[in-house]
């Protein structure tokens, strides 16, 4: 029994437990193969499409010379682009950045976003259930426009925006002494025993909504007392120490540390969940680093008259495009110490965005793309999907994990997955 519905059991929250065992309980995929891992980037403010697609069809596509998607050339063979997709119900900044991973509320998904609905499928036996990353995503605190990741309705999971917290909370026990880390061990565990007889003694006066939150407090319980007993297989590295955490400047150096953290997270067995979220929706982050002087949200709004501001936004574009192809290349250089191979092999991938054409504040033809799991998944395809609601895709994400989903959050987007994306 999992972590989590052994606390409920424990609690009698049947009725809140049985929804979630269609989704704890999926059959694995025959033979077992499948990713093993889920690692999602996303990039905010929208794309300029005619900047964007590619020529040509499924297999013969080629970059156009300057488009955005042109820096994903060197790993062409491993991706899949996906065209067409959009999103059921939601429209502008707002209405995309809720919808982008969770499609709303739903029976089978609970209102959670698709990576916390894998993450309670393959994240009970590691040392952190999921792992959410963040570059300046909270400058403006925690709202609509700077979350991506949701534990239920409205229930919102802030990402880390600081890699050295994210470091000690990782690897912080590993650099101890063995005297520190036995009296830290001490430590937690009699703060996590006086929070869990808090919980206790609140369970007899809680409703569903509020046992569905004290469901997600106990999860972390769990992963704390993971956390203490797991010893990890490889060398955690240098910790980073990357300055103010939202100076404007450091936004490169930053998102290289997290995306390092992410890739060294899932080798060493610490999760197998990581989500990295660059900025946020109507982010005003200022590529400096690339000769920029405009935000990267006013960038987004240049209209076709507007050539100069158009090229820089497609500049800010193309350096995302290069931030996932070397999330693609670390992973590839790594071996996966668990299944052989390499973390690339074993990890689906998959880089996000909330809107299609930033110009237009709309959530239709929105580009997404998918690399790795090479078990399900065949790299090297450009795929025009459209127009269907990416409901679907989400579905099928949990399927390659060997979940049976046929609904993935408002139901009135569609049944079942996407044909012809996995295997």
């Amino acid at each position: 029994m999992s972590s989590r519905r052994r606390f409920l059991a424990g609690l009698g929250a049947t009725t809140l437990a049985a929804p979630f065992c269609r989704l704890l309980t999926g059959e694995a995929r025959a033979g077992g193969v499948g990713p093993k891992r889920l690692l999602i980037m996303a990039t905010p403010n929208g794309t300029v499409p005619d900047r964007l697609w590619p020529t040509g069809g499924e297999r013969d596509f080629a970059f156009g010379p300057g488009s955005i998607w042109e820096p994903l050339e060197p790993v062409r063979d491993q991706v899949t682009l996906l065209r067409g997709l959009q999103f059921h119900s939601a429209t502008n900044h707002e209405g995309g950045m809720a919808a982008m991973l969770t499609n709303g509320d739903g029976p089978e998904s609970l209102g959670r976003s698709v990576d916390q609905v894998v993450a309670s499928h393959i994240g009970m036996s590691t040392r952190l259930q999921s792992l959410e990353l963040g570059v300046q995503t909270s400058a403006w605190g925690g709202g609509i426009q700077t979350r991506m990741v949701y534990g239920g309705p409205g229930y919102m999971l802030p990402p880390d925006d600081d890699p050295s917290s994210v470091y000690d909370r990782l690897f912080g026990d590993v650099v101890l002494g063995d005297v520190e880390a036995a009296k830290l061990r001490d430590r937690r565990s009699r703060v996590i025993d006086a929070n869990r007889a808090e919980l206790l003694d609140l369970q007899s006066r809680l409703g569903a909504v509020e046992q569905a939150k004290l469901g997600d407090h106990l999860d972390a319980l769990a992963d704390m007392e993971r956390a203490m007993d797991t010893v990890l297989s490889c060398e955690p590295g240098e910790r980073p120490d990357t300055g103010w955490v939202y100076d404007n400047d450091s936004f490169p150096v930053i998102g290289e540390a997290q995306r390092s953290l992410a890739v060294q997270a899932l080798a060493c067995g610490v999760t197998n969940v990581v989500t990295l979220q660059w900025a946020h929706t109507v982010s005003p982050v200022v590529f400096t680093w690339l000769g920029l002087s405009d935000g990267h949200h006013t960038l987004s709004h240049s209209d076709p008259t507007n050539v100069v501001g158009q090229d820089n936004y497609v500049l800010a574009e193309r350096w995302f495009a290069e931030q996932f192809r070397t999330l693609v290349d670390d992973l590839a250089s790594r071996e996966d110490p668990e299944y052989g191979g390499t973390l690339l092999d074993t990890t689906l991938v998959v880089w996000a965005q909330e809107m299609g054409d930033g110009r237009l504040h709309v959530c239709t033809d929105v580009p997404w793309v998918l690399a790795g799991a090479t078990d399900v998944l065949d790299g090297g395809r450009y795929l025009d999907l459209g127009p269907t609601n990416h409901a679907h895709l989400l579905v099928s994400i949990c399927r390659a994990f060997g979940m049976d989903l046929d609904t993935f959050g408002n139901e009135s987007a569609g049944r079942g997955g996407l044909g012809g994306v996995f295997a």
